[in-house]
């Protein structure tokens, strides 16, 4: 065989060679190779789109904390002022309850002075009348006399 025989054998193998791979072999790969790019976008875009959303539902996350926060600062700042309300409510009933029991006191010690000043003057009544009648019922002597009257200051 000569260099033309053997380069044309060669030649005519090449060819059928890549036709065959062209046809048979080559739109197996590319087609392998292009679902490949295609679920590599697609993953990209996935991921691209949960990105996105993972984004938005922060925003959407921390928009409710801040909502949540508010009412919570909201609620302890209406609570600190029922809790404000019901101590001055307190403070008030107790400073009623206590002027009524000052009030109550002092009219009941009112009360006991006008008694014992009534009882007093019974018994400075009884004990003028006692002592009237014991000088009356003796005879008239300034001794005797300074003697009840002596005993008479020490009864009152």
């Amino acid at each position: 065989m000569s260099l033309n025989a053997t380069l044309f054998a060669q030649l005519v193998v090449f060819f059928i060679l890549a036709w065959f791979t062209m046809k048979f072999v080559w739109p197996p790969i590319t087609k392998a190779l292009d679902e490949r790019a295609s679920k590599i976008a697609d993953g990209l875009a996935a991921a691209d789109r949960a990105k996105t959303e993972l984004a938005s539902a922060n925003k959407r996350v921390e928009e409710q904390l801040a909502s949540v926060r508010d009412e919570n600062a909201r609620r302890l700042a209406d609570a600190e002022k029922r809790a404000l309300a019901i101590v001055e409510d307190a403070k008030k009933r107790a400073t009623e309850e206590g002027s009524k029991i000052v009030a109550a006191a002092k009219s009941e010690a009112e009360q006991q002075l006008v008694q014992a000043r009534e009882s007093l003057r019974e018994q400075v009544a009884a004990l003028a009348v006692k002592g009237a009648e014991q000088i009356l019922k003796r005879e008239v002597n300034a001794g005797v006399h300074a003697d009840l009257l002596s005993r008479l200051k020490t009864e009152l």
